[in-house]
């Protein structure tokens, strides 16, 4: 029982590097995006208040939608 708890422990942190590794590129990509946008506009860089609230949603809704894929119904072995 100890050996399964063991390699539940390694999936387990290696889920987490793999969603932290993902986030971190993934922001990144979304930095750069809006970077080279506003140096082709030729303006400044700058998110408004409004804006970072509709980013945050945008993001809490995407975790939302994550978290369901696991819908917690038990699976059949």
């Amino acid at each position: 029982m100890a050996e399964y708890e063991k390699k539940d422990d390694k999936s387990k942190g290696g889920i987490l590097l793999m969603g932290a590794l993902i986030g971190a590129l993934t922001g990144l990509g979304a930095a750069y995006l809006l970077t080279r946008n506003a140096e082709k506009e030729g303006e400044t860089l700058s998110l408004t208040s409004g804006q970072g609230l509709k980013l945050g949603l945008l993001i809490l809704g995407t975790l939302r939608q994550i978290m369901q894929l696991d819908d917690g119904k038990p699976k059949g072995k």
